[in-house]
């Protein structure tokens, strides 16, 4: 008899970590044939995507391939790009897979699948704003954040060159969510840095960077005292922040603001999500405005039992008339909670309803600060901290994650050579 199958799309944090907590426990002893599929050979935590884009983080270094941790937690993985959805075979569709020439390396692929879980997270919404695709950077993608690293460095080198005579480096990012406020401090601490690389043009005064938010105050989806904290730590830095601003066109040289243009040599947009829009109308599946495949609160589609969503694809009403928040803990606790409801549909037992639980939110302002909220038993309700407790805590996230994939020796020594690698080798990525 054939062991079930077992489908992941998607290898991000929920994706990844379901793919290894289900290699670990079915993989292993041959329950069930687990495979990943994602259309990159390797992965990064998306919350550290601004310190790609900024060089603080060398993506070569920290990055994890997929092949190789298949490899070491008894799943497999492919290489590939899902087009659509064959419900009636169980069969997901991949796109051919070509090579930087264009050339086709393997012809369009079906996998089959028993059970099907879609981690696909998700993509930019820029609202169709003209300009915007073709002018703009999205920090929504490993590809994206080294695109905007690559011409940061160029940015750098033209404000240090006789040729390119410039009083000042414009940098805009369009949105005030916490990709927005935290790239906005990571670039003012990557430009202390490169002071002492050679860059002795780039002095603090010459960043000119600007924050644009549609919104009436930055961090909207955070309490209001956090995001007043979060502001007056941006403004002590020089960054300026604009509220109550709508983008209305891009250009190749700058935003325009209503009837006011911002000039700007690198843009970031950075104001909205929305799932992959080949989700919308897939197979028959039930979206919502944003092309999130809407879920049961067992994380099951509604059209169909065979289907989980997790992540920032899923989507999940909550009581209140809301839905599940795209962040990095929701898809860690969705990919938890698929994890016991595969088990328990292997083993003939019912599915279990998920319950969302917000942990608070974590703010890094780079060196120069964190703040955040926790939220809990143990204090109450919320409790605001910064400083040093609130940068231990947001690092702790990350490692979490770290530990969801590698286990507490693994994730340690992980932790001991990055120290090691902070004293011997460069603090930006300079390439």
């Amino acid at each position: 008899m054939a062991i079930p199958r077992i489908l992941v799309i998607g290898g991000g944090a929920g994706g990844l970590e379901l793919a290894t907590s289900l290699g670990n426990k079915l993989g292993k002893s041959g329950r069930a044939a687990i495979t990943l599929v994602d259309r990159n050979p390797t992965h990064i935590w998306k919350p550290l995507l601004h310190e790609v884009a900024t060089g603080t983080l060398d993506v070569d270094i920290d990055q994890i391939t997929y092949r190789a941790h298949a490899s070491a937690h008894h799943f497999e993985f492919q290489l590939g790009t899902m087009t659509g959805l064959d419900r009636d075979q169980r069969q997901v569709i991949l796109a051919p897979l070509t090579d930087e020439q264009g050339e086709e390396v393997l012809a369009e692929r079906r996998v089959g699948y028993d059970y099907l879980i879609l981690a696909i997270g998700s993509i930019s919404n820029h609202f169709n704003t003209p300009g915007i695709a073709e002018h703009c950077i999205f920090l929504d993608s490993p590809a994206q954040a080294n695109r905007f690293q690559r011409r940061l460095l160029e940015a750098y080198i033209k404000l240090n060159s006789p040729q390119h005579p410039k009083e000042n480096l414009n940098i805009a990012i369009v949105g005030a969510g916490a990709t927005g406020v935290e790239l906005s401090a990571e670039l003012h601490h990557a430009a202390r840095e490169l002071n002492q690389y050679g860059f002795n043009e780039m002095k603090r005064d010459r960043l000119k960077i600007t924050v644009v938010e549609a919104g009436p105050r930055i961090l909207p989806a955070l309490p209001e005292r956090i995001a007043a904290a979060a502001h007056q730590e941006l403004v002590k830095l020089g960054v300026d922040v604009r509220v109550a601003t709508k983008v209305t066109a891009a250009t190749e040289d700058g935003l325009q603001l209503g009837d006011e243009f911002l000039p700007a040599e690198l843009m970031v947009w950075a104001a909205g999500i929305k799932a992959p829009d080949f989700l919308k109308d897939l197979a028959g599946l039930e979206n919502n405005r944003l092309n999130q495949l809407l879920v049961l609160p067992t994380l099951q589609t509604t059209r169909d039992s065979q289907i989980y969503v997790i992540g920032d694809a899923a989507g999940c009403p909550l009581p209140d008339n809301k839905w599940v928040p795209p962040r990095a803990q929701s898809a860690h606790q969705m990919a938890s909670h698929v994890l016991k409801n595969l088990t328990a549909a292997l083993n003939g037992k019912p599915q279990t309803d998920y319950q969302y639980k917000d942990h608070g939110s974590l703010i890094s302002l780079s060196r120069f600060g964190t703040v955040g909220s926790l939220m809990g038993n143990l204090v109450g309700g919320a409790m605001m901290i910064e400083g040093r407790i609130a940068r231990m805590a947001y690092i702790s996230l990350y490692r979490m994650h770290q530990v969801a994939l590698h286990g507490w020796l693994r994730t340690i020594a992980i932790s001991v050579i990055g120290r090691i690698n902070k004293i011997i080798r460069p603090r930006l990525k300079l390439h």
